[in-house]
């Protein structure tokens, strides 16, 4: 089941295309991207270079035979460049920058808030999930979940609640096992003090799961909360329909699914300019696709009740919906 909300992609947008689709380009065009972000990181105090180099300098051989799931198949869509890295996700400089990627590109969601520009846009979220759910979750499952960002903050968030954590990289979830251990030692690195309100040392450990979120393996009816947050603008239609329907799968009854992403409707993709989009486009495979779902419909017809839609930032939306 695909389902489009607008239009086929805008005129610009098809321009924008045709150039990715020369291979040439759309090289350069992931080299500029990629060169800014740093330039960016390094500008606003997030040391890049250095903190990869850091992590590079270790082994992570034991953290990736304990996470790695080697009978996993993954989905043909995964199997592409994702944000400027040829090997996509599966790969370790991929995994060892998504951290400092993510501090530089929410820096400049709020023209003041610089590098805490993520750690705000997460509380945004979370606010939104706080208000909204009648009782705090008691177990949670956090799919696409990455090096564990988004699980450490919801773990924080909800310091009771059992999560697990699901994604389709070994290499992410190597490095997330990694920053578990030193949460253990009493070490935030890598999470944002407002979201630790009680000692890392002290919090649950998160479970980690080698899998897709469109087919986890988890148990039927085992979860208070789904949660995606920045994962479906990395799908294709089909891939997104289907992890919509593993999470009402997934959910208790009365259990929520939410998600934070890119919103479709906000004005500054609209009048992005065409260089920009580009830069933008060539790192993100499957914008067109994601910018074109109806996602309301999409979890209506999964079996959700209608959702909740509130703008989080000046480019993003939390959907929030019961099963």
């Amino acid at each position: 089941m695909t389902l489009t909300a607008s239009p086929a992609p805008t005129l610009m947008s098809r321009l924008v295309n045709g150039i990715l689709s020369i291979k040439p380009l759309a090289n350069l065009a992931k080299d500029r991207a990629r060169q800014m972000m740093i330039q960016r990181a390094e500008a606003i105090g997030v040391h890049w270079i250095k903190e990869v180099e850091n992590l590079k300098a270790r082994d992570w051989s034991a953290d990736l035979a304990a996470v790695q799931n080697p009978d996993l198949i993954y989905p043909n869509y995964y199997l592409t460049s994702f944000h400027a890295y040829e090997e996509g996700d599966l790969g370790w400089e991929p995994a060892l920058e998504v951290e400092v990627a993510a501090h530089t590109v929410h820096s400049g969601i709020w023209k003041e808030a610089g590098a805490e520009g993520d750690a705000r846009l997460r509380q945004s979220y979370h606010d939104i999930l706080k208000t909204s759910l009648p009782e705090p979750p008691r177990d949670i499952v956090d799919i696409g979940c990455s090096v564990g960002m988004s699980t450490f903050a919801l773990q924080a968030t909800y310091p009771n609640a059992h999560i697990t954590g699901v994604d389709l990289s070994p290499y992410f979830l190597a490095v997330a096992r990694y920053r578990t251990h030193l949460r253990e030692q009493g070490n935030s690195y890598g999470v944002q003090a407002q979201f630790l309100p009680t000692p890392a040392s002290k919090l649950p450990t998160p479970q980690w799961l080698h899998a897709s979120a469109e087919a986890t393996g988890l148990p039927d009816a085992s979860f208070d909360l789904v949660s995606a947050f920045l994962i479906f603008h990395e799908l294709p239609q089909d891939a997104a329909v289907k992890v919509l329907q593993e999470a009402h799968r997934l959910l208790r009854p009365g259990g929520y699914f939410a998600m934070m992403d890119m919103n479709p409707q906000s004005e500054i993709y609209a009048r992005m300019p065409p260089y920009i989009l580009t830069l933008l486009k060539s790192t993100e495979p499957y914008l067109d696709q994601y910018f074109t779902l109806d996602i309301e419909q999409a979890l209506i017809k999964t079996g959700f009740e209608p959702p909740t839609i509130i703008c989080n930032s000046p480019r993003h939306r939390t959907v929030i919906a019961q099963a």
